[in-house]
């Protein structure tokens, strides 16, 4: 919340330089860190699998979906006028070859069960690293065409994710000697935090762990935090990889960076996440030769690429997985949210072909009474 505080002054400043010299009244952000602070002391945080009563009669407990650090499929328990009925809402569910978290955990048998449904059509490529593609965009674009590589990545997760495969390389002295930029102070909040539960990784992050004491760090890396720094990255020409928010390329640094970069052949944008059709990385993945950013109408000229296997959303196989730990015939119905709706028809069928004979698409502002 902070960071989106930022990112709205920050780009609220940006338009509103335009806004004025055209003599139209300057947006204002919608809240600030002074809002952000008054929010935080009403959290109240909870372990996973730790039961708890929010309000009389609902018990409500947490179980690991293994997306992110802290995420949590949530599992609802009410009783009402006599009757128990239980809901599960998964969130955004993992991996279950995640390259730094622990699989998805089982969770409680449910009545009813709404379920993330991003990949549900696809298969993963099975990928145990990400180190060599990432090598191959960083030696095509910075030792060859002596460009930028930019990174739209989200800074939990997906920031992390590329900041170990890097240490991966440099471990492996086969890290090319560029500088390395993470652009965005979130990313080095979110970094910090994640070192703390280092409880939550797998196996294969536990063995680093007792090797490389940071496996997120190295020598050319280097944090960008202060707006006036951030600028003058943006005016940085020598070869560079840099990492910035958002993942989609819809909000915060990353977009600056993209602006000063997409209209020459010798720059990257590298996506290394899911990204909807409507969203500025997707506009881009889908090939499109011409974009509006800034306000300004700009010509794709630089080179788009994506590393697809690096999401941190379940395929259609770990969807299920995840929901094999339910007994069909005692679920009353699925209901899948988070998804585009010809993607979940096919993830309908294939849900049905396990076992779960009651699976709904529901409509925006659908109701459905339990």
């Amino acid at each position: 919340m902070y960071d989106s505080a930022e990112i709205q002054t920050y780009e609220v400043d940006s338009v509103n330089k335009k806004r004025i010299a055209k003599n139209l009244k300057p947006f204002e952000p919608l809240y600030d860190s002074k809002d952000v602070a008054i929010v935080m002391d009403l959290f109240e945080t909870k372990s996973y699998d730790e039961p708890f009563e929010p309000a009389e009669n609902i018990k409500i407990v947490f179980t690991n979906t293994g997306h992110l650090i802290g995420s949590a499929a949530i599992h609802i328990r009410v009783l009402e006028n006599g009757k128990e009925k239980t809901i599960a809402f998964s969130g955004d569910v993992g991996r279950y070859r995640s390259v730094l978290l622990q699989p998805p955990a089982p969770f409680p048998q449910s009545d009813y069960i709404i379920l993330e449904s991003t990949y549900g059509d696809k298969q993963h490529e099975v990928v145990f690293n990400n180190i060599e593609p990432l090598l191959k965009w960083i030696k095509k674009t910075c030792i060859e065409k002596k460009g930028k590589l930019i990174i739209p990545a989200f800074s939990v997760g997906r920031t992390q994710e590329v900041l170990y495969a890097l240490n991966q390389l440099d471990l492996e002295k086969r890290l090319p000697e560029i500088n390395y930029f993470v652009d965005s102070p979130l990313s080095l909040k979110a970094t910090g935090v994640i070192k703390k539960y280092s409880e939550l990784f797998n196996d294969r992050l536990q063995s680093v762990l007792k090797i490389d004491e940071d496996p997120f760090a190295f020598s050319k890396l280097k944090y960008v935090e202060s707006v006036e720094d951030s600028k003058q990255l943006v005016q940085y020409n020598e070869p560079c990889v840099i990492i910035s928010a958002s993942g989609t390329a819809d909000a915060g640094r990353v977009r600056h960076h993209i602006f000063s970069c997409i209209g020459e052949n010798n720059h990257t944008i590298l996506m290394v996440g899911y990204c909807g059709e409507e969203s500025l990385g997707g506009q881009l993945l889908q090939g499109v030769k011409e974009i509006e950013l800034m306000g300004d109408p700009c010509n794709v000229v630089a080179e788009i690429g994506a590393l697809r296997s690096m999401s941190a959303h379940g395929d259609m196989d770990d969807l299920c997985q995840f929901i094999s730990c339910q007994d069909p015939e005692k679920v009353k119905k699925v209901f899948l949210v988070h998804g585009e709706y010809e993607v979940q028809k096919k993830f309908v069928a294939r849900l049905e072909r396990k076992g779960f004979e009651r699976v709904e698409i529901p409509v925006p502002h659908q109701e459905h009474v339990l």
